[in-house]
């Protein structure tokens, strides 16, 4: 999808959002009021938050919004972009959508990297993985794994395939071997790229199956895949069929529930086929989804890390809690 386009469905989204943030109440007051819940007994795992579904608490507020993840029981955050060692490019490109959004500050919203790991040590938080746009993995990465070294980060996911030709077979080639590649200079600091799909990638292109051409022709030791259950089912894709037949490549997972059984008009390659479903979305366990059951085959297939993704959730806070309580119930 060319950047344009993918500005252009961004920018609609977050007008079309903006008003229910707003109506949300957002100030962390009204979420000092919701109950603490930790993740005790034999709930062991560790869930986290992606916090694009929270993007004006955690600019109103990084360390308040922090401690409160860390109160109600969440342990891993899941950082987005831009960043300070972001390509130019991609900072500038931010600028409008950030306005829209009510987003001041950049991540990491006003502090550098030291501060950072320690307010998160404090809380008992961590950064296992981070958001990285396709731009400044191709022209900043060095710039860019150094910091998120010192983070603790190990993993890089790159969320979408902006200006690339998805249409094309052809592509999805060229994008393994090119991910191949990255994931080797990665390996330098530790870390593994991380492909997330965003439903398109399950359309026959040129007699290929892009999904499974990305999975198959990836060396596991350095590329892994981010599964987001919402939009692989929204291309008719079943999420426990591929955790199932590549065991060990998911090692992250985006939960979120449907309202309503979603589907994509078309192939999903055009953000006029995205838009609609936003509204469809839903907090984990509330909507029409198997969840508990993708989960426990996530578990069994060798995920470890599971993210509250409820984009632009339009109740924040109704969302961090409820998702929590259902994480911790499963």
């Amino acid at each position: 999808m060319k950047s344009s386009k993918w500005l252009s469905f961004l920018k609609l989204n977050v007008m079309n959002r903006r008003n229910f943030i707003l109506q949300s109440g957002a100030s962390l007051a009204a979420l000092s009021a919701l109950p603490v819940i930790s993740c005790t007994g034999s709930h062991s795992r560790k869930w986290g938050v992606q916090l694009f579904s929270i993007p004006q608490m955690v600019s109103g507020d990084f360390r308040g919004t922090m401690k409160k993840l860390s109160d109600l029981g969440y342990k891993e955050i899941e950082f987005f972009g831009p960043y300070p060692f972001s390509a130019p490019a991609t900072i500038e490109a931010w600028v409008p959508l950030a306005a829209q959004l009510g987003i001041k500050n950049n991540a990491f919203y006003g502090l550098n990297i030291p501060e950072v790991k320690s307010l998160m040590n404090d809380l008992g938080l961590s950064a296992p993985s981070v958001h990285l746009d396709i731009l400044t993995l191709r022209t900043n990465l060095d710039e860019a794994l150094k910091p998120l070294s010192e983070l603790g980060v190990k993993m890089v996911a790159l969320p979408t395939l902006m200006g690339e030709e998805i249409t094309k077979g052809d592509t999805y080639k060229r994008l393994a071997a090119e991910f191949n590649e990255m994931g080797k200079r990665m390996k330098e600091y530790g870390m593994q790229l991380v492909y997330h799909n965003h439903g398109f990638e399950h359309t026959v292109r040129d007699g290929i199956h892009p999904m499974e051409t990305l999975l198959e022709l990836t060396d596991p030791e350095l590329v892994c895949f981010e599964m987001d259950i919402f939009w692989m089912q929204a291309a008719g894709a079943d999420p426990i069929d591929f955790l199932g037949r590549y065991p060990g490549r998911f090692k992250l997972m985006h939960v979120k529930d449907a309202s309503e059984k979603v589907r994509f008009a078309g192939d999903g390659s055009s953000p006029d086929q995205w838009i609609p479903l936003f509204s469809k979305m839903a907090d984990p366990g509330s909507g029409v989804f198997d969840v508990n059951g993708i989960i426990k085959t996530a578990v069994e297939s060798g995920t470890d890390h599971f993210f509250l993704e409820r984009d632009l959730a339009p109740e924040p806070y109704k969302t961090l809690s409820n998702s929590i309580n259902y994480f911790n119930s499963l």
